[in-house]
């Protein structure tokens, strides 16, 4: 704001008012979205929803934490420790998942931003240009910059020093940067709206391809919440009132399919996880997931691992485990796969780890093992 009444007085002409009223409207909307998004919320699931039919349990994941089953388009986060409505991503600028709620606000927010960053762009790069320019000398052999004061307007209403200068084109990286950054942000958010899924969604569909090529089932998956046009998927999150459409746990489908359609779908990838072998890679995991500790005669679900380590969840026999899900990451020494009966353990898979006598032969290296990761 110092650098636009610098460089275009808003009082003297009505372009100098314009563009100081443009430059307080980008203000004003970005932080009014910004805080939209993060104070107003994604929306949760109601603790111990279940569906009004109970037949429908079936095509529905129960989570745990929240002692309800996941709604349609739902997912659990860990951040938030809820399900939450239509899950796109949690986002750490807002501190908040980006869901249901509010969808909008987030990917406004996105759009005003860059836009607000190319008016503060041009306002900085204007600004530098006049007041160098005003102190410019130019010789006959050399050309001298006084930043001390403007030789052609020896009363400037802004002081524009050394240091103004340096903030201006430390602020112009800044917009700069936000500009691409966020922009591109919000051309993936686009995408994703106008085809009316979360990116959540378009790597469960991107699953759902993967997992029908590798058994060669022949059958088709059609995402059911595309309803045929770009219009009507955006209306799905954008409306005059400001309020999404639907209550966040029911949702229009298109032709051929139904509700649980995607949610069908996703046991059929949960059940795929757990038969398929754990592959083995070369990395060690790098990762904000945790790590859990283990001991001797744990039964652990191994889902996925790398080449010294695997993930799993924690198989919960006694009541007074009272039903809390554990999973990260643990040495993959530490373990070896265990033949179980599938009518004694359920729901498990037919890849299970269980830790044996062999940690007490390695009892040393996995404690320091285990110190290193932060496991004790």
């Amino acid at each position: 704001m110092a650098d636009a009444a610098l460089w275009y007085w808003p009082l003297d002409t009505a372009g100098g008012s314009v563009n100081f009223v443009m430059l307080l409207n980008w203000t004003v909307m970005i932080l009014y979205n910004y805080f939209s998004a993060m104070f107003v919320g994604p929306g949760y699931v109601p603790l111990g929803w279940t569906p009004e039919k109970s037949q429908d349990c079936m095509y529905l994941q129960y989570c745990k934490v929240c002692q309800s089953y996941k709604a349609p388009r739902s997912h659990h986060c860990r951040k938030c420790n809820r399900c939450v409505m239509k899950m796109d991503h949690h986002c750490p600028w807002i501190n908040n998942c980006c869901g249901y709620q509010n969808h909008a606000s987030f990917t406004l927010f996105l759009l005003l931003a860059p836009l607000g960053c190319i008016h503060a762009s041009f306002i900085f790069i204007m600004t530098m240009y006049t007041q160098l320019y005003n102190r410019i000398s130019f010789g006959w052999s050399s050309v001298k910059i006084d930043m001390s004061a403007a030789k052609r307007d020896p009363r400037p209403i802004i002081p524009f020093g050394l240091s103004a200068f340096a903030a201006s084109l430390f602020a112009l990286g800044l917009a700069l940067g936000t500009t691409i950054a966020v922009g591109m942000l919000f051309i993936i958010q686009m995408k994703v709206i106008l085809t009316n899924k979360t990116s959540i969604e378009s790597w469960i569909e991107e699953k759902a391809k993967d997992r029908i090529q590798y058994y060669q089932t022949g059958e088709t998956f059609i995402f059911p919440y595309d309803m045929g046009s770009k219009w009507k998927n955006f209306r799905q999150v954008f409306t005059w009132s400001g309020i999404p459409e639907g209550d966040g746990l029911d949702w229009p489908v298109r032709d051929g399919c139904h509700q649980y359609s995607l949610t069908i779908e996703q046991l059929k990838q949960k059940a795929d996880k757990r038969v398929r072998s754990v592959k083995t890679f070369f990395t060690t995991p790098c990762t904000e997931e945790p790590r859990i500790a283990l001991s001797k005669g744990d039964l652990i679900l191994a889902t996925r691992g790398l080449k010294h380590w695997m993930y799993g969840e924690k198989i919960l026999i006694s009541a007074a485990d009272g039903g809390i899900r554990e999973r990260g990451w643990f040495p993959r020494k530490c373990v070896e796969k265990y033949q179980y009966d599938s009518e004694a353990y359920q729901p498990v898979s037919s890849y299970v780890a269980y830790l044996h006598d062999a940690l007490l032969l390695c009892a040393i290296p996995v404690k320091e093992m285990l110190n290193h990761e932060a496991m004790s």
